[in-house]
């Protein structure tokens, strides 16, 4: 984080009403505040003589909880197009235009969370998560964009909303670096400011690692009636080759422990079978099954203790068999050598997405909410259109701002 921000530029004005409530005026330089003193992250200020494109990053320390942001976007001196972000590239508004002299107000919920759970006891997170804007002590918003112009923005404390929890692994994860993107850190962008987001999936777990490291027991931390809880696996849980490993026996009988544990808060819990991965049969048409009977198992699990279930497995097949063999490389990390910063060879991945794949599988997710008529379907934003991954968006048109921050290293798990 600390090398990210060496890189950017911050906010310029921050009042702190609270303790936990927070306002930044971005038209006004007032004196630097430090980290140790006041929990900002304040770094030199931009030229408001004269603005720049350049995407910058504001970052409040605060307590692990919701918090409801406000950010009035736009610009008396410029047009501007701005997205939004949160924490490690969750999306929450995209390229959203104003004149000059325009104004608009833009709302939403950031969950923030730190390994801690309880005294004594903290999330057993990989070394390479250390640098993850998710597990830090401070609530990051990231504006990007074309002209991001950004005038104000209120950050307080919300204890009310309902909150979706996201267990899972690469496919669902926060991915913190670009070209790397997955579908919990996009589907925050259909979300109005009525509910959060946590995501704690991480690249590689499976459902036995990930609750081996505690990250169950830090939802369950927070868990309460009216939270939701996610939980997308199988990527990883194939190629575990203990005693007792595979689909039919492990693999349900730690399905089984989230929703008995899960179900004790009295929250509901969601089932999302494994996303496919990019392996087309000898016909370049038709894709093959790499899961085994790992969605079966889930499936079974879900009719048996009627957990309602979003079946990715099938509608990431109907939208990579839509795209086709070679285009189907547009929703993944396929890309040609020196496309970035030190990567002298392509890259192409078979399983983990970019952001226009992320984006689309997202949309599967919440037509998913939709189809089972969850209560979460009223908390959408009124410009969702439903989806249908037979009928995807054209990856030629998909408009997305790269993060500062990227890396060529494969995440954890296939």
């Amino acid at each position: 984080m600390k090398k990210l921000l060496l890189m950017t530029y911050a906010v310029l004005t921050a009042t702190m009403l609270s303790a936990q409530t927070f306002d930044f005026d971005l038209t006004k330089p007032l004196p630097t505040y430090s980290e140790s003193q006041d929990g900002y992250d304040l770094l030199p200020a931009p030229n408001l003589k004269k603005p720049s494109n350049e995407p910058f990053y504001l970052s409040v320390r605060v307590p692990d909880g919701n918090y409801r942001v406000r950010v009035v976007i736009g610009s008396k001196k410029r047009a501007g197009e701005t997205t939004v972000r949160a924490e490690g590239r969750r999306l929450m508004f995209e390229n959203v235009t104003t004149k000059k002299k325009e104004l608009k107000t833009l709302e939403f919920v950031v969950n923030k969370r730190s390994p801690e759970i309880e005294p004594g006891k903290r999330v057993k997170i990989k070394e390479r998560e250390k640098e993850y804007l998710a597990w830090d002590e401070k609530l990051t918003l990231e504006f990007n964009g074309a002209a991001p112009t950004v005038s104000s923005v209120h950050i307080e404390r919300d204890d009310q909303v309902p909150t979706i929890y996201l267990c899972g692994n690469s496919t669902v994860v926060d991915q913190n670096n670009e070209p790397w993107a997955s579908w919990g850190q996009m589907i925050t962008r259909w979300f109005g400011p009525e509910v959060a987001v946590s995501n704690h999936a991480e690249s590689g777990l499976t459902a036995r690692t990930f609750l081996g490291s505690f990250r169950l027991d830090k939802i369950l931390h927070t868990l309460k009636k009216g939270d939701y809880v996610f939980v997308e696996f199988g990527h990883n849980d194939e190629k575990e080759k203990r005693p007792g490993d595979g689909a039919w026996y492990h693999y349900v009988y730690n399905l089984k422990i989230f929703v008995d544990q899960v179900r004790s808060k009295g929250a509901d819990i969601v089932f999302c079978t494994p996303t496919q991965r990019r392996a087309f049969d000898k016909d370049n048409r038709t894709l093959l099954n790499t899961h085994g009977d790992f969605p079966a198992a889930m499936k079974q699990v879900a009719e048996r203790e009627h957990v309602p279930l979003i079946d990715l497995n099938q509608s990431t097949k109907t939208f990579f068999e839509t795209l086709g063999f070679e285009n189907s490389k547009r929703a993944l990390v396929h890309y040609p050598a020196n496309t970035f910063p030190n990567q002298p060879k392509p890259l192409a991945d078979n399983t983990h997405f970019n952001p226009y794949g992320a984006y689309e599988v997202a949309k599967c997710v919440v037509m998913g909410i939709k189809q089972l008529q969850l209560p979460l379907a009223k908390m959408l934003r009124p410009d969702w259109q439903d989806f249908d991954p037979a009928h995807p968006d054209d990856w030629q048109t998909f408009k997305w701002a790269p993060a500062r921050n990227a890396e060529i290293a494969k995440p954890d798990g296939n």
